[in-house]
C-alpha cells in the first residue's frame, strides 16, 4: 500500500511540474509560442490601462522589454506601487501581441512575486 501511495504521489508531482515549462534561454523563446511556460524577470514598468487590464514590462523598459505580462480582470491583487524592481514569475500561454512576447494572467496562481 505504501508503494502504491508513493507511486501515485510521484505521478501527480510529475504531472504538475510538466504543466508549465520554465524558460531560461530567452534567445530561443519564440519556439515556445502557444505553450504554457513560466517566465521570470524583474518588473521594469507598470501601466494600468483600465480597471481590468494592467501591463507589466519585464526585463526592460518599454518598448525594449523582454516580454509583457498582461493581467486581465480584477482577481489578481498586487501591491502595484511597490512592484517595480521586484522579481516576478508569470505562468501562462506564451503569445505574440504586436510582435512582442506576452503572457496573459487571469488567476492569482499565475503570478509569483519573489
Amino acid at each position: 500500500m505504501r508503494k502504491l501511495f508513493t507511486i501515485i504521489i510521484l505521478i501527480f508531482a510529475f504531472a504538475f511540474i510538466s504543466q508549465a515549462q520554465q524558460i531560461t534561454d530567452t534567445l530561443n523563446i519564440k519556439k515556445h509560442l502557444g505553450k504554457t511556460v513560466t517566465l521570470c524577470d524583474y518588473v521594469s514598468g507598470i501601466k494600468i490601462v483600465a480597471d481590468t487590464l494592467t501591463l507589466l514590462n519585464m526585463g526592460g523598459i518599454y518598448p525594449h522589454q523582454k516580454f509583457t505580462v498582461a493581467i486581465k480582470g480584477n482577481r489578481i491583487q498586487l501591491d502595484w506601487a511597490n512592484l517595480k524592481g521586484k522579481h516576478l514569475c508569470a505562468t501562462g500561454v506564451l503569445i505574440l501581441y504586436k510582435n512582442q512576447l506576452e503572457i496573459v494572467a487571469l488567476e492569482p496562481r499565475q503570478i509569483v512575486v519573489n
